[in-house]
C-alpha cells in the first residue's frame, strides 16, 4: 500500500509542488510497466514517512507527464531527481538501496 506522504507530481503541479516548494524535494520519475520502478517504490515510501515535513517524497508518471521528464532530459527510469530552492541537486538514475537515498537525502538537508 502507498505510503500517503508520497505526493503525486504532474505537468500541471510541478512548478508549484517541486520547482516551488520551500523544503527539499525528491521526484521518483517512473510508469506503471517499469519493473525497477516498481522495485523502488516500496523505498519510496519507506523514505516520504521517516522524511515527513523535512523533504517533500513525490512520483511522476512520465507516460502521463511529458513536460517535467523532457524538461529534465529523462530518458530512463527510475530516475531519481533531488531538488533543493527549486534547482536539480543531485540525480540517480536506476534501482537504488534505500541506504543510498537516505544518505542522499541527508546531505540535502545538511
Amino acid at each position: 500500500m502507498a505510503s500517503a506522504n508520497v505526493a503525486i507530481f504532474t505537468d500541471q503541479n510541478w512548478e508549484t509542488e517541486v520547482e516551488g516548494s520551500d523544503i527539499p524535494v525528491l521526484v521518483d520519475f517512473w510508469a506503471v510497466w517499469c519493473g525497477p520502478c516498481r522495485a523502488v517504490a516500496p523505498i519510496i515510501d519507506q523514505l516520504a514517512d521517516e522524511y515527513a515535513n523535512r523533504v517533500k517524497v513525490g512520483k511522476l508518471n512520465v507516460d502521463e507527464n511529458q513536460g517535467a521528464p523532457g524538461k529534465y532530459k529523462i530518458t530512463s527510469i527510475p530516475t531519481l531527481l533531488m531538488f533543493k530552492d527549486g534547482k536539480v541537486v543531485q540525480q540517480k538514475v536506476g534501482a537504488r538501496s534505500k541506504q543510498e537515498l537516505a544518505s542522499a537525502l541527508d546531505t540535502l538537508l545538511a
